[in-house]
């Protein structure tokens, strides 16, 4: 068995494609649009994913359009998706740059939690050990729900 991709059903192509791509970072390498079906599939990749993922290699991120619009509540949408990053700190600091909300600080160096503009949470992991605890993240309280 090996993991293909996890799907997540979007309300707007420009808007997810400006959190996915321009802020998260992740790279297009697919899409696919079904004129009978109305409906557009668009794949992503994590960038040190993209080279494997473009031969079916790696794990992708699906972003679902319905071309008819659908409102998504609860189980119709999906928990959360979970990224590791090279430098936690320097990540969400871009994403806050970004106009993203921190959901969920890295206080302890290690994780955090932002969301999607289809409030989908995203989940951010520190790659190998956590880094040492630092300011303003430390004392930052969470934003809404993750």
């Amino acid at each position: 068995m090996r993991y293909l991709h996890t799907m997540v059903r979007v309300t707007n192509v420009e808007e997810s494609l400006d959190f996915y791509c321009n802020k998260l970072g992740l790279k297009q390498v697919r899409r696919v649009d079904h004129e009978k079906g109305r409906f557009s599939l668009i794949f992503l990749a994590a960038p040190e994913d993209e080279a494997a993922a473009t031969q079916s290699r790696a794990p992708l991120v699906e972003l679902t359009y319905n071309w008819d619009p659908e409102v998504y509540t609860g189980g119709r949408n999906f928990g959360h998706l979970a990224y590791q990053v090279d430098d936690i700190y320097e990540t969400c600091d871009r994403l806050l740059k970004a106009g993203v909300t921190i959901n969920r600080p890295p206080r302890e160096g290690r994780m955090a939690f932002v969301r999607s503009p289809d409030n989908i949470s995203i989940e951010l992991l520190q790659k190998g050990d956590a880094l040492p605890v630092q300011e303003p993240w430390a004392s930052m309280p969470n934003t809404g729900v993750w």
